[in-house]
């Protein structure tokens, strides 16, 4: 029941059960579900430590202008805010994007964590390659968030207890499901969601460059879910749909209300005078359900990217669909294409990555076909 396996491509064993992996039948049965997305690899292959794809000594002055625009962090709409002058607003932004650019990072490399444990218990070759294949290139992601964070700010800030907590729990977790629906649907959503809103708003062309390249890749990690979710959620018993839908919502509702409650930012408040009890008294009576609702009419928004690739993976049923339906438009979902935001973004990326890696260009190579 733990594992609510539903298709062999999917099939695991326990971490320490090595001599699982060296049956002789096992080499034989690989599924072609992922060949698909491992030959594409070599469309979207760059490297963070190599100029000619990301020079990251790209200049940017963070003290005259902000890494994300002012309107876009919440504490600078709040009262309290008319106590900083022009400059303290400049610095707090980029304070701001600090702490959420780590928390990016923070999600990388539990997503190369993650990735690498499935190549211990996924038994089909043809999902365990899949899974080496995004280790990798989770790997250049922590790579490349770790040189511009070090780049703009020196050192990435730690880690938040609902994020930190939620990552810990999708790697250690024993359940395939857990992994696949917490890390390659909702962590990878989350991420599409953000990567597309800093590349469309942020003011630094770095950061916008290095997210376009992580898009490249992040597309296909997320299409691994969707496979999953193709070949599982239409067998489950209803008590194996109910048990995956509830985690899902659980989750969803941690990071929704919990991703960045003030109590975890205290030290950012404290260098700019702020008590992080008066920024939650004011945040809690901002961020209304109303003021939630409107923020996902945005189809960068991170919290309805999560929505859609639930819907779209059909996680979400009559159960639970009211509590979404309180933030968006469920039909209006539901009737949306299967493009998720940021493929148009990702394509763009690979074919400047052909260009790179091949001199020429070539025929598109579709991340969400």
């Amino acid at each position: 029941m733990s594992d609510i396996t539903k298709d062999a491509a999917y099939d695991a064993v326990a971490p320490d059960d090595f001599p699982a992996m060296m049956e002789v039948e096992r080499y034989g049965r690989r599924s072609t579900a992922f060949d698909k997305i491992i030959s594409a690899t070599h469309d979207h292959f760059w490297d963070p430590l190599d100029a000619r794809y990301i020079d990251f000594d790209t200049p940017f002055d963070m003290t005259k202008e902000s890494v994300l625009p002012l309107h876009q962090i919440l504490e600078l709409k709040l009262p309290l805010a008319d106590r900083l002058t022009e400059q303290q607003k400049i610095d707090f932004a980029n304070e701001s994007s600090r702490w959420f650019l780590s928390s990016i990072l923070h999600g990388e490399a539990g997503a190369l964590a993650l990735s690498a444990s499935l190549c211990h218990i996924l038994k089909d070759p043809g999902a365990q390659e899949y899974a080496a294949n995004q280790a990798r290139e989770e790997a250049r992601h922590v790579t490349g968030f770790s040189r511009y964070i070090a780049k703009r700010w020196g050192t990435p800030a730690p880690a938040g207890n609902t994020l930190g907590d939620l990552l810990t729990e999708m790697v250690l977790a024993p359940e395939v499901y857990k992994k696949i629906v917490g890390m390659q649907m909702l962590v990878e959503g989350l991420a599409m969601g953000a990567f597309a809103s800093l590349y469309k708003h942020s003011a630094d062309p770095l950061l916008r460059h290095l997210c376009q390249l992580v898009m490249t890749d992040e597309a296909f990690h997320h299409k691994f879910g969707k496979i999953w979710a193709d070949r599982t959620i239409p067998k489950l018993t209803e008590e194996e749909r109910n048990i995956i839908e509830d985690w899902a919502a659980t989750c969803f509702q941690t990071l929704l209300f919990n991703l960045s409650v003030p109590e975890q930012k205290k030290y950012l408040y404290a260098q700019f005078g702020m008590d992080w009890r008066e920024v939650q008294e004011q945040l809690i009576a901002a961020r209304t359900d109303e003021v939630r609702r409107n923020a996902m009419q945005s189809s960068t928004n991170i919290f309805r990217v999560l929505i859609k690739t639930l819907v779209k993976g059909g996680i979400i049923t009559d159960r639970t669909k009211a509590f979404y339906a309180t933030y968006v438009d469920m039909e209006e979902l539901k009737g949306e294409g299967d493009e998720m935001v940021g493929d148009a973004i990702a394509e763009e990326g690979i074919e400047y990555l052909k260009t790179v890696n091949f001199g020429q260009r070539s025929g598109k190579t579709a991340a969400a076909e």
